[in-house]
């Protein structure tokens, strides 16, 4: 095989028919390979004959699982667990973010299934919480997507699978680059246009179960003699949804520019825009899910979001050993929910709703230099950085109108009901992070970050007095300013071995740290206090992994974990005083905490045992499977001393067949999720349903596709036996209550490619 091809194949990085140039400004590839890519970018011919002795060998296909290079687009992941998911790799129902299949492959997560088109994604690993994706650092291409990356840092908004061009995650040592969160990176990378045509389309119509309509259309080429390449999308999703009031309406678009302004010299302009509206059926209690998970006991509940982004880099080459990325961001954006927050076990009479209105702007710049060098006459990898961030978010809460219609408005916008605050906060920080090559086989990554955070909050919240009957005896409006200013380091440390080639055994020890959020202080909700003297997580996650593959064989990878906290935010079952003894959600500082784990991934392709006259085809089999023992230490409370972390199932086990030949695609995938907690307390049942087990569950899908020509015609069975399961219990929107998941539905695309 020829060498440069071969060292893009090991890469990982030849995910289509890139040309060369692409390949040049978007990986890494060492000086040394530059010259003959260039040779090979001559003529189409050159290029044809390097593809067809790929095809020939047969032994480095694309999959859809790698890992990040040891160095990677300004970024440094040697000694760090990481997982790349190739989308064009992957057979899946994309049309609704089917986040069961897209990260089939990625092990220890936990994943909530608030509805079935994919509106919000919520996952969390290694026994963390996966309400709105919080416990990551949520990015796309490379810069932050949460609506407030201190004060609220959750995601309203999910980037369309059918955008992307592959999904990355990087474990608990990434908080030394990315930020102080426990869980680590998930990045979004979005598709280019193609480097050989000045314009491509790609039109994707799809029908689905429950009045599904899903529309994505999207545009992109290279122009300007191939120095500018630009890509868009408009996408639009409609339904009716599995329960009775569940409907929605869903729009997003996207556009990207990136213009290379001199051989030293790119810029890259994204923008983008999603709004949605989606009314929500509210939760069940523990019996209503066992008479009818259909059932919907709320017809006024609605929820909208506008998310408006905005981001411009700017690379710059000093020279063949030292680039520059400075990375400008901006978020405008709105959620409103409206509804009846009451217990799910009380009727609905009726009644004022309450509106809760949160908008979010903030702005930030993160800069990165990369210097490599050589010491002795090994290469060696420098990183240095900085991030500048500034976010001012509001949060009102006050009575709505009575009816029954979306109508977002407060009744006494002056003078609200329950609270009405405004959370400005500031971030500076400054992090190192170097690869130290000691030999050919062993390294060491060691890397500091300083962070200087402040966040405040001014407002005011309205104290009530209730009498037997529950009747208002006492209302007064307390005004409340807190003010919280922290300065500190982290450090860590890497260390990767590599005993073959095809073998590394890595591992690395990170400090971390979480801000609270201020956000959560002061909303108004019978199933959910927090306690106002909550006070930031520190502690640190530890890896130990073995890794390894066999090119068109077999790919492996073993890792323990080990997360720490030390004063722990948690979730603990309380209630009310007499004579009403209601049970609720208390969230607190509970203990501290550890979760420890064993993560094993493995894919092996069947066909490589059989002869086949396709040297393309494969049948692989993968295996994903994370043990998890998280549980609170260090306690005097004996209602949760040793007892297991909420949101942490014992057993997560994905399996999957995929099949490919030709035209052909095919996957079947199944997922067991083990029986685990919403609280502290490991509480089995209340009567509220906010609290209380979750029961182990299996779930399978099964996704297939057919390309003749431009034209490709995908089907997808999602829940294919119709399992009758939930994934949370919420407190407050969409709940209160148990969500049901979707039962068995049917999706059907026809994809035109031009």
């Amino acid at each position: 095989m020829d060498y440069t091809v071969k060292r893009l194949l090991v890469g990982g990085l030849l995910v289509g028919r890139f040309s060369a140039r692409r390949l040049i400004c978007c990986t890494l590839v060492s000086a040394a390979v530059m010259p003959p890519l260039f040779v090979a970018a001559q003529t189409d011919t050159a290029r044809d004959a390097r593809l067809r002795e790929v095809t020939i060998t047969g032994q480095e296909q694309p999959t859809a699982m790698r890992h990040l290079l040891g160095v990677e687009q300004f970024g440094i992941y040697k000694g760090k667990k990481t997982e790349v998911v190739q989308l064009s790799e992957i057979t899946a129902n994309t049309a609704t973010n089917n986040a069961r299949q897209v990260f089939g492959r990625v092990t220890g997560l936990n994943i909530w299934e608030n509805d079935g088109a994919g509106l919000q994604l919520g996952i969390g690993g290694r026994g963390l919480s996966p309400n709105r994706t919080a416990n990551f650092n949520t990015r796309q291409n490379g810069y932050d997507i949460s609506a407030d990356a201190l004060g609220y840092p959750e995601s309203y908004y999910t980037p369309p699978v059918e955008a992307l061009d592959r999904i990355e995650v990087v474990r608990g040592a990434a908080s030394l680059q990315y930020g102080t969160q426990f869980g680590g990176l998930l990045n979004f990378r979005f598709k280019r246009g193609p480097d050989d045509r000045k314009v491509a389309l790609t039109t994707r119509q799809t029908l689905g179960s429950w009045g599904f309509f899903g529309s994505f259309n999207s545009i992109g080429g290279t122009v300007l003699n191939d120095r500018l390449n630009y890509y868009g999308y408009f996408q639009y999703k409609h339904g009716d949804g599995y329960r009775p009031n569940s409907g929605f309406d869903y729009r997003c678009a996207y556009a990207s520019a990136d213009f290379r302004a001199s051989e030293n010299l790119s810029l890259r302009l994204d923008l983008t825009r999603m709004d949605y509206r989606a009314q929500q059926p509210g939760g069940l209690t523990d019996k209503m899910f066992a008479d009818d998970p259909r059932q919907s006991v709320r017809a006024r509940n609605w929820f909208q979001v506008e998310w408006n982004m905005a981001a411009l880099t700017l690379n710059y080459r000093f020279s063949d050993k030292t680039r520059l990325d400075v990375r400008t961001f901006g978020l405008l954006a709105r959620r409103q929910s409206l509804g009846n927050l009451e217990r799910i076990n009380v009727a609905d009479f009726g009644q004022n709703r309450t509106l809760i209105d949160g908008r979010f702007k903030n702005f930030g710049q993160e800069t990165r230099l990369l210097h490599q060098y050589t010491l002795g006459a090994l290469p060696q990898t420098l990183l240095v950085g900085y991030r500048l961030y500034s976010g001012h978010s509001t949060a009102k809460q006050g009575d709505g109108t009575d009816g029954s219609d979306p109508d977002f408005r407060f009744i006494h916008p002056e003078n609200l009901e329950n609270s009405d605050y405004e959370f400005p906060n500031s971030n500076q920080a400054v992090f190192v992070e170097t690869v130290f090559n000691l030999s050919a086989r062993w390294s060491i990554t060691p890397g500091l970050r300083y962070e200087h955070i402040a966040t405040r909050s001014e407002g005011y919240y309205t104290q009530r007095v209730l009498d037997a009957a529950g009747n208002v005896i006492v209302q007064r409006q307390i005004p409340d300013s807190q003010k919280r200013v922290r300065d500190f380091v982290i450090g860590g440390v890497g260390v990767a071995f590599k005993p073959r080639e095809a073998v590394e055994l890595y591992a690395n020890v990170s400090q971390n740290y979480r801000a609270i959020n201020f956000t959560d202080l002061r909303i108004v909700n019978p199933n959910f206090v927090v306690d106002s003297n909550l006070q930031d997580e520190r502690g640190f996650t530890a890896d130990l992994g073995l890794r390894g593959s066999k090119p068109g064989l077999f790919t492996w990878e073993i890792t323990a974990f080990y997360i720490a906290y030390n004063g722990k935010i948690g979730q603990v079952l309380r209630s009310d005083l007499p004579p009403l003894y209601n049970d609720y959600r208390f969230r607190s500082n509970i203990s501290d905490a550890r979760n420890t784990g064993l993560e094993a991934f493995g894919e092996l392709n069947l066909l490589h045992f059989f002869p086949v006259k396709n040297p393309q085809a494969r049948l692989s089999l993968f295996v994903n499977a994370a043990v998890v023992d998280a549980r609170y230490v260090n306690t005097d409370d004996a209602s949760v001393r040793d007892k297991k972390v909420e949101m942490a199932p014992p057993l997560m086990l994905r399996s999957g067949l995929s099949f490919r030949a030709g035209a052909w695609r095919a996957a079947f995938q199944y997922a067991y999720i083990g029986k685990h907690y919403s609280d502290a307390t490991n509480a089995e049942r209340t009567a509220t349903a906010v609290e209380g087990a979750i029961p182990a569950y299996g779930v399978a899908d099964l996704s297939a596709s057919y390309s003749w020509r431009r034209l490709t015609l995908e089907a997808s069975v999602n829940n294919l036996f119709d399992a009758a399961y939930f994934t949370r219990r919420a407190e407050s929107y969409p709940g209160p209550g148990i969500i049901p998941s979707d039962g068995r539905g049917v999706y059907v695309t026809l994809a035109g490619r031009f």
